[in-house]
């Protein structure tokens, strides 16, 4: 009785632990998002179109970069439909946005 009872607790245990792996990888790609649009709203405001375009290359596989520009400010949003781990588990769309009032030339 008690090892089939610890059994289960164990299996349970264990995907517990797979879950907040899970999680866990998708607040890391979350953080990227958010650095990567903060840097390239930043480089972009500061009219640094190549550092802004290093800064998109270390985006996240996958996300979308979208940029707007206006006489005062630099909207950057990134989209990414998250798969961590495996592409037949679901996606969880993630999203960060970033706005900066432009610099003085």
């Amino acid at each position: 009785m008690v090892t089939a009872e610890l059994a289960f607790a164990s299996i349970g245990a264990a995907l517990a632990c797979v879950f907040l792996a899970w999680t866990l990888t998708l607040v890391g790609l979350l953080v990227r998002c958010q650095d990567t649009v903060a840097e390239v709203a930043r480089q972009e405001a500061r009219s640094d179109h190549a550092a802004a375009g290093k800064a998109m290359a270390d985006r996240p596989e996958g996300a979308v970069v979208k940029i707007r520009q206006d006489a005062e400010r630099v909207t950057a949003v990134i989209d990414l439909a998250a798969r961590p781990w495996a592409t037949w588990l679901p996606s969880v769309p993630l999203s960060a946005r970033a706005t900066v009032l432009r610099e003085p030339a």
